[in-house]
């Protein structure tokens, strides 16, 4: 096989060992492509921060190139990562405690700050107890394999996060899948179900991360309880934003004593690292003990939780930002929308932009990188090529001037390339 031939193969055709090869083989093959000089969307990944995260900021090019981009491709969307407060809370704890833990939190990896963030996440979501995982992917893969098993039935929304269905798929638990927020789809599910698999879950992200819409809580909880399933809400891209006081999707909707497994993760809005599952006493303990993400994980350093402390003790207390956050949000979206771009449904700081066109995106992302602009690109196997995207994040610190000169660059892209 020639190399230009290689390059017309997709992402798809090297998760596989062809016959005839050598297990690295494909490893081999993908670093030609890489290497080729063909624009294939992966020239953006990898930029260097030389700067802390923040409206504008310089980044590091592949080629050593240094310079300043609007950054609207960050999860730290109320800037917590960079708050005085919290950076002040994550130093008292480094300083009394140390830069690691040295051991899993069944052991003697814990300590009282440890206790107290799982107490303030268990608060905030109304609930008895918490559980805090070292790691945001392996919160989903935990608490889902720990919970279900062979016999079980898992009810997935299409557009879930790859870490849920990891975890459904290492549960080995019989795994359904409906189409995009569809309630109908979903219903059809449940009616089709043997009366004997009673060990019934449905999962679903709360904000969709990919499309930024909010996932149908108020129908979700009610086809929950006629068709007797557990719910797991995994709200990463909600917690602190959305809802009237910032306590997620359920709020949105006023469904939070209906969910059973309120799950998050601490490395968006609360700009630290780790994730977290809220929810009854009996269920934590169990977690605790069955959860091999957890039980087999150091826990997190002291640094971290102290920080997260002081995070949800803003969010308790609704002054991370929300508001102001929520003003550049519509902000963006009513200027894009004036210029023409096909923006989705957006209902959070997760914007998306359509573009539809695999080498129209790859092209348009790396320009917009060049000219002051990173966004995140989006494509196959995080959707289907031809729903491929922009994935814009609004930060709270991004001034307006910041966001129309985003849009002014967008425009001329969009223009340039008949996306608009």
């Amino acid at each position: 096989m020639s190399i230009l031939e290689k390059l017309n193969n997709k992402f798809e055709n090297f998760t596989k060992t062809n016959e005839g090869d050598d297990l690295f083989t494909k490893a081999k093959l993908v670093s030609e492509i890489l290497n080729s000089g063909i624009n294939t969307g992966n020239e953006g990944l990898g930029m260097l921060s030389e700067e802390k995260v923040q409206g504008e900021y310089s980044i590091r090019e592949k080629s050593g190139n240094i310079h300043k981009v609007i950054m609207l491709g960050s999860n730290s969307y109320l800037n917590l990562a960079t708050n005085p407060e919290v950076i002040e809370s994550a130093k008292s704890a480094l300083i009394k405690y140390g830069y690691g833990m040295g051991a899993v939190s069944n052991y003697a990896g814990i300590t009282p700050l440890h206790k107290e963030l799982e107490k303030r996440i268990a608060d905030f979501y109304h609930c008895e107890n918490s559980i805090v995982f070292p790691s945001g992917y392996g919160t989903n893969i935990g608490v889902i394999t720990a919970l279900c098993a062979e016999g079980d039935v898992v009810i997935n929304d299409s557009a879930n996060h790859a870490s849920i269905f990891d975890g459904c798929k290492l549960s080995g638990a019989d795994i359904k899948v409906f189409p995009h927020g569809d309630m109908n789809a979903l219903e059809k599910i449940l009616k089709k179900i043997p009366k004997n698999k009673t060990g019934r879950l449905i999962i679903t992200d709360g904000v969709f991360s990919m499309d930024g819409d909010i996932a149908k809580l108020d129908i979700i909880t009610k086809l929950a309880k006629e068709y007797q399933c557990r719910t797991m809400v995994d709200d990463a891209h909600g917690i602190g934003i959305v809802g009237k006081s910032g306590r997620g999707s359920a709020e949105h909707y006023n469904v939070i004593d209906k969910i059973d497994l309120n799950v998050g993760m601490l490395s968006k809005s609360p700009g630290g690292l780790g994730g977290y599952c809220a929810a009854s006493n009996d269920i934590i303990q169990f977690l605790k003990l069955y959860a091999r993400t957890y039980f087999f994980s150091t826990a997190l350093p002291t640094s971290i939780v102290g920080g997260l402390n002081t995070v949800f003790k803003l969010f308790e207390q609704d002054r991370a930002g929300r508001e102001i956050l929520w003003e550049k949000i519509n902000y963006l979206k009513s200027k894009l929308y004036e210029a023409g771009f096909d923006i989705g449904h957006s209902q959070s700081a997760i914007i998306p932009v359509m573009i539809y066109d695999e080498d129209k995106l790859f092209k348009i992302h790396s320009e917009l990188r060049q000219n002051g602009l990173y966004t995140n690109i989006v494509t196959y196997p995080a959707v289907r090529r031809k729903e491929c995207r922009l994935r814009l994040c609004v930060m709270k610190e991004l001034t307006y001037a910041q966001l129309d000169k985003a849009v002014n660059l967008l425009y001329v892209a969009g223009k340039k390339y008949n996306i608009i």
